[in-house]
This record gives C-alpha cells, structure tokens and sequence, in this order.
C-alpha cells in the first residue's frame, strides 16, 4: 500500500507538475548524432544504470559509458563482478547530446521521462543504479512531490521503492569522480557495492495497513508492549490560545493502528490519558518531543515509558542534514513515497509563525476530509513502527 492515495490518482509520472514533454518540446534530437540513444547492455543481472546526459564520445559512437569517465566505473562494477554490458541495461536521464544547445536540465529531463519509465516498464529492472542527481531528477523526482535537494542526501540509499518493484540506488556520476580524494572514492565503491548486493534481493513485504477508526476509546485498555503513536495538531507549537490536538493514532504492530478525532471531553478521553500515563506501555514516535510537548501543554499529561524516537535513531544511523523526517525515511526504508501529498497543504500555515494554526480544521470540514486526516495520521504510527523495527536490527537491539 503506497499511502492511501493511488499514484495515478494525484500525479504522472511523466509529466508529476501537469505538464506534458515531449522530443519536439525539447528539440536535441535535431543536432545530436545519435539522436534519442537506444538502451544498450544485455541486462543479464537485471540491473539498469542510468546516467546523466551522452558525452561527445558517446553520441559519436552511440554507445553509453565512453570516455575516461566512466573506466573507473568499468573497474568497480568488474570487481564487483559486473560487466557494465553483459550484466546491464544502459541508458540515461536525458537521451541525446546536447552539443552547443544551452541545456535547461530540468526541461530536458522532463522531455525524457516518459522514455525513462517506459523503459523501467518493459525491461522491470530488479535494481536501478542512478548515477548522479540527473538520474535522481528523473525517477525519484518523478514522484517526489518536495524539494529533492542534493545528491549528498540521496547516495547511498538502497531504496526499496513500490511504485518500481525495485530498488532505487542513487550514487555519485563517474565523473564526480575524475578529481577527487580516497575517502570519497571509497565512499563511491562502497555505494555501488550496496547496490550490487542487492541483486536477487526481493523486495522487503508488508501486509496492507490495517487501519481501525474508532469512537470508543476503552479499546486501548487492551494494548500492551510497545506501540508508536502520532499526533495530528492546529500547529507545530501548542502554546497559543485555541490550538488543539486533532486526531491522534496508536500502532500496536507494524501492520495495524487504531485512530480516532480527539475527543473534547476529559471523560472521553480519559483512556487516551491512561495510555499516556501507563508505566508499563511503551511509547515511540518520531520526533518524540513534539507528542510530548502537546501532551504536557494541551492534555496535562506527562508521557511515560518512552522508550524509541525513530527520528533520533535515524541521526544515530547516518548524520547527514535533511534524511531524518518520516516521510523521507519511510521512503528510503519502505518505499512509500509522498503519502502525504493531500493532506500536507492543510498542515502548514502561511504565517511564518511557530504559533500560527494550520489549515487542519478546514480538511475535516470537507466531504471525506476527516475520514483522509484519520487514514494519513494512522499511517504516520505504522510506519513509525516499521521504522523502528528497521533501525534496532540495524542497531542490534531486540524489538520490544
């Protein structure tokens, strides 16, 4: 389950933004010698490189991977025991040479998408190297409905990416590589190397999330363990008169969640507070100091027995700027991507204000609003618990 929108239903990929490309939109085609370059390779291993854009070498002699570039890339891939053409599929992000046409990227690779991901859905590549943020613009970008940032964010990642059945392995271009010192080439060995592992790798399964909405909150008295809840709120900080929590969700497994509107009496949501204040029930969230903090502030409640914060873990496991939201880390980890597209333009407010309210009040109001609100928020818990389960196998701690 990719969130509880479709895909198709909120955006194409070929053309995510509403617009559509095409080679005439583009126009290289007319001077490159090898106009719209073919895939090449025999694709043996089921592996798909996508590079940025054809050098001279390559539009000359209509061949991918030519040039000094890229024999630095032909040696890793032969110690890792991959034949760049025997085991690959080749192709890149945008399809001609450009020569001296000024290249808008963003324009072209939007040109070459559909391509890009008709190729993807003839051959069904088991894993899909994207070498440079070219490559990153055209596949992840065609569903990443945010800012994409640098590629410093992405390499690295072996993404196990639904919507492709493959999995996604952003890494620097060959040649990022001409010119620079040890450290990051091995950095580039180790990330081509992860992806390489992933060869005859399925795909990690889940069970659709089973999500129950509920008004009676006495079921809650049944839970045990661990479970990772979530807060939908009118703002990011609680402190300011008529802010409130919305709606809230608790996973009790990685494939089930119980959410609920937050009742406006203390007798109804008092179930709600025992669970908070319930020593021997653990607690996860990400980012836990938000759930906190409105506990403490709008319910009067200190949380007890926390005991995992996924966006800390997420720090812990790899410090670089910009990885640790949820939604980012439910898509390199899960493969869900933009599950929150809907939904997020109420959660924001136009003032550039920690206090301000958001929209959220305005979503429940419309037809099925409410019902969209409960359905993302309970989705936030369950993959906060698959991505707790992630870490502490990566951390070598036992699940709770």
């Amino acid at each position: 389950m990719n969130g509880f929108f479709e895909l198709k239903d909120i955006q194409s990929q070929s053309h995510p933004n509403g617009k559509r490309f095409s080679c005439v939109s583009c126009g290289l085609y007319h001077s490159a010698r090898s106009p719209k370059m073919e895939p090449s390779g025999l694709f043996k291993k089921k592996i798909l490189n996508i590079g940025s854009i054809p050098n001279e070498i390559e539009d000359q002699f209509n061949c991918h991977w030519e040039g000094s570039s890229s024999e630095g890339l032909k040696r890793i891939y032969k110690k890792l025991g991959i034949d760049i053409y025997e085991d690959c599929l080749n192709i890149n992000a945008i399809n001609c040479y450009p020569g001296d046409n000024k290249v808008d990227i963003s324009k072209q690779i939007a040109c070459c998408r559909n391509m890009v991901l008709q190729t993807i859905k003839q051959y069904k590549p088991q894993v899909i190297v994207l070498f440079g943020i070219e490559a990153v613009q055209s596949i992840i970008g065609s569903q990443w409905k945010k800012k994409l940032g640098d590629l410093k964010q992405w390499r690295g990642w072996t993404i196990p990416d639904l919507n492709f059945n493959a999995w996604i392995c952003p890494v620097f271009h060959p040649r990022q590589m001409e010119q620079v010192n040890k450290e990051i080439g091995t950095v580039w060995y180790q990330d081509l190397e992860r992806a390489v592992s992933k060869v005859g790798v399925n795909l990690p399964h889940y069970q659709n999330p089973k999500i129950e909405i509920i008004e009676d909150l006495s079921v809650l008295y049944s839970l045990r363990s661990t479970n990772a809840f979530d807060y939908e709120t009118t703002g990011i900080r609680p402190y300011s008169t008529g802010h409130r929590i919305v709606c809230v969700s608790i996973a009790d497994t990685i494939d089930h969640a119980y959410v609920f509107m937050m009742p406006q009496t203390k007798e109804g949501r008092k179930p709600f507070i025992d669970f908070l204040e319930n020593q021997e029930i653990g607690k996860m969230a990400h980012n836990m100091k938000y759930e906190d903090t409105w506990s403490k502030i709008r319910l009067h409640t200190s949380v007890k027995n926390w005991k995992w914060d996924s966006m800390v873990a997420a720090h812990i496991l790899d410090n670089r700027e910009l990885i640790t939201g949820l939604k980012f880390q439910a898509y390199v980890n899960l493969g869900v991507a933009d599950y929150d597209s809907e939904i997020a333009p109420y959660l924001h407010s136009a003032e550039k204000n920690g206090n301000a309210i958001n929209r959220i009040m305005e979503l429940i109001e419309l037809p099925g609003g409410k019902e969209k609100l409960m359905t993302y928020c309970a989705l936030d818990s369950i993959y906060e618990f698959r991505l707790a389960s992630i870490q502490m196998e990566k951390i070598g701690i036992l699940p709770f």
